[in-house]
């Protein structure tokens, strides 16, 4: 039996300090919106010359005087994803886009798609995120607390938040991109981490009945290790899913693989050192499960 419990405190102040960084990260730095949240448009283009690469385009665009520019490969070699802010609000800016291009480079370029989101939309889209988030935590939070008693809804819900600050933390430190596949994702993790949770809950409520001698510092490590070939299978073939996509879905689908390969690592470790630990800092006991089924 791999004892959980004994690294408890250890995990408990790691988790503080990341908690911690990423709030401050999140305050300070903020995170780096797409156009899907502070408005532009986005380009998919492609050259039918191979010799074009990413930097020479990029510092084409550059002198267009644009505003926040991204350019990235797309898909097949000769493919590009070009984000641009449009600060100036220019309407006939493809038109002018296409003409320097074709000056700068020939009439090499075939214009696959053009999307533009305005600031009422894209302000509009960061609201209904928020939202969004806000209520699947609550929803959580009354699951939970209808299902279980209120201390294991307690740990529930400060797992979940843990691992959406952490998440959001990293795309903050390393500047990557948010957009709205990414609050799918965040939507998805808290569903994923909650799943988790409620596994180990399950096992943990029906061994305080079965163990009357057993402690809750005890009695959360066997619940874990019970469940632990199920969360390992569970978590491993979710992973190797989700590197696959990172790995060869393209540059579109690379943020929410990311956002999901740190969810599933922060849910599944939350769910063993964040949660049980709260109702071993709550001191949960079998008498705390009797008067809820005597109130049943």
């Amino acid at each position: 039996m791999i004892k959980f419990n004994k690294y408890y405190n250890h995990f408990n102040i790691i988790s503080s300090f990341l908690i911690i960084i990423s709030l401050t990260l999140l305050i300070f730095k903020g995170l780096n919106f797409g156009i899907d949240f502070k408005g532009g448009t986005l380009i998919e283009l492609r050259s039918s010359d191979q010799k074009i690469n990413v930097s020479s385009l990029r510092d084409r665009f550059s002198q267009m005087n644009l505003g926040d520019i991204s350019v990235k490969k797309f898909g097949n070699e000769t493919d590009y994803l070009i984000k641009f802010e449009n600060k100036d609000s220019k309407k006939n800016i493809i038109e002018e886009i296409k003409s320097n291009l074709d000056n700068s480079f020939g009439n090499n370029f075939n214009f696959r798609r053009v999307e533009n989101v305005g600031p009422k939309v894209s302000s509009e889209l960061l609201k209904s995120g928020i939202i969004a988030i806000s209520l699947s935590l609550a929803v959580m939070l009354f699951y939970i607390w209808i299902r279980f008693e209120w201390q294991f809804s307690l740990g529930a819900i400060i797992a979940l938040f843990h691992d959406v600050i952490v998440t959001l933390g990293v795309f903050s430190l390393f500047s990557l991109e948010i957009n709205l596949s990414i609050i799918a994702a965040v939507l998805t993790i808290v569903g994923y981490s909650m799943n988790d949770t409620v596994v180990i809950f399950d096992r943990v409520r029906e061994n305080l009945r079965k163990y009357s001698d057993i402690k809750i510092y005890e009695l959360t490590n066997i619940s874990i290790n019970e469940t632990l070939s199920r969360t390992i299978i569970t978590s491993a073939t979710t992973l190797l899913a989700l590197i696959s996509i990172y790995l060869f879905g393209g540059e579109i689908l690379k943020g929410f693989s990311l956002a999901m390969i740190l969810g599933v690592i922060f849910g599944t470790y939350s769910s063993i050192y964040i949660a049980n630990t709260v109702l071993v800092r709550l001191k949960v006991s079998q008498k705390t499960v009797l008067r809820e089924d005597d109130g049943e």
